[in-house]
């Protein structure tokens, strides 16, 4: 929690309900207190003039943003890694590593992933984000705040399998999968293929226990799915990659799981909006059918995310398989298929704005209070509101992140907001 409150000033608030030109947000125990007009909340804090009127008694820090948007910060509801670490590589630190380095591009939360592997190192890694799921960001680490683990697998279509190892798909079984949710509090999503044996009574399982239970990696055809939508599944992983689509079986056509996440209205549905996994005609179909508010964005990034491009691992280090990252995106040795992506939340921002051409409040939409409320964190983050979680970045007409906050913490600041936040609080101390 910050020390001191904090008042941006002269930006751009991009709230649920429009856009605040000259706005300003009042920050206070990791809490949004106000938000509105730079000239209100200097008349609150009974000055004329807030940016002049600062003297050395003055117990709080102001920020002038100069015009930079104020978004809710970023929240990415399925990422491996980054900053050249994976969630399987074995290590609380490897965990704390990725929050900080896609703070820095504007995430503020997020839902570290596994990948299918052995039960020992499924385990070591439920152990390890036990550990950092109990830090506090901005004050532990500088970086996103941790909301807990998805399961990517194993239970997953060897038909579909893409980039997961198939060592490790198997069908699930009632006391494998109890066993794994009885261990961990901290498992907030299971993605899973809903036509395997048992998967149906896994969903069941999953709402229960109000774990998201998330269609991914499929073959299923639609009447399949409609059985997984009653069964508790309710989101569909990485919409288009990894799934059935229209087919013919004994001469008849039959739907696949694209069709059907994009017809049944109780589903939500995730992309990797990189400008590499999905050209912008599919982003604007899925935006088209399910709209910003069932429609989320999802870097399903990879270790290689904010590093140059090479030779990576993908998965554990001394159990993953080695990919190529190269043209903005990772791949398949043989370049066959692609293994995860690259990408920051900035860049899925600045895809559905520059590339599918849809309105930024709604791409700001589909990076935030959509994830939020998916995740059932919505009642605390996802958008700038009085009362709501300060997790808030700055970023300019490009969509280049200048600041994030988190919680009220600043874990990402760049050098021009820097020497004016120096300036603002020698001023006020």
């Amino acid at each position: 929690m910050a020390e001191k409150p904090i008042c941006l000033i002269n930006t751009v608030a991009i709230t649920p309900e429009r856009l605040i030109k000259d706005g300003a947000i009042w920050i206070d125990g990791g809490k949004i207190q106000y938000v509105g007009a730079t000239d209100e909340v200097g008349r609150q804090l009974g000055l004329n003039n807030i940016e002049s009127n600062i003297g050395p008694g003055d117990k709080v820090e102001i920020i002038d943003c100069h015009g930079l948007y104020a978004a809710p910060g970023f929240i990415d509801m399925h990422v491996h890694g980054g900053g050249g670490v994976d969630l399987m590589d074995g290590t609380a630190d490897a965990i704390l590593t990725m929050a900080a380095s896609h703070a820095r591009f504007g995430t503020t939360a997020l839902v570290p992933t596994t990948l299918t592997s052995s039960m020992e190192d499924l385990f070591e890694t439920l152990d390890n984000m036990k550990k950092a799921c109990r830090l506090q960001p901005g004050k532990d680490y500088p970086g996103a705040r941790i909301l807990g683990v998805h399961l990517e697998g194993p239970y997953f279509s060897l038909e579909m399998c893409g980039a997961q190892d198939p060592r490790y798909i198997k069908n699930p079984v009632a006391e494998e999968y109890m066993r794994i949710l009885d261990y961990s509090d901290n498992i907030v999503r299971v993605s899973a293929a809903p036509e395997l044996p048992n998967a149906l009574d896994l969903g069941r399982e999953l709402r229960r226990r109000g774990i998201l239970a998330s269609i991914g990696h499929s073959d299923a055809i639609f009447d399949q799915v409609l059985e997984a939508v009653e069964s508790g599944y309710s989101h569909v992983t990485h919409l288009y990659s990894g799934m059935s689509t229209v087919r013919r079986i004994d001469a008849f056509r039959y739907a696949g799981v694209v069709e059907a996440a994009l017809l049944i209205d109780e589903l939500t549905v995730e992309v990797i909006a990189d400008g590499k996994h999905l050209p912008a005609s599919l982003l604007q179909l899925a935006y088209k059918c399910k709209g910003p508010d069932r429609l989320a964005l999802v870097t399903d990034a990879m270790r290689a995310a904010g590093m140059p491009e090479g030779v990576y691992i993908l998965g554990s280090l001394k159990d993953g398989q080695k990919v190529v990252v190269e043209d903005g995106v990772a791949k398949l040795p043989d370049r066959s298929a692609f293994a995860g992506s690259v990408a920051t939340t900035d860049r899925l921002v600045r895809t559905m704005v520059e590339m599918a051409e849809i309105p930024l409040r709604d791409a700001i939409t589909m990076m935030t209070s959509t994830p939020a409320r998916i995740l059932g964190i919505s009642d605390r983050k996802g958008k700038i509101a009085v009362g709501m979680d300060a997790d808030i970045v700055l970023f300019d007409e490009n969509i280049n992140v200048k600041m994030t906050m988190v919680e009220g913490n600043m874990v990402h600041i760049c050098d021009e907001i820097e020497r004016g936040r120096t300036l603002c609080a020698t001023r006020c101390s």
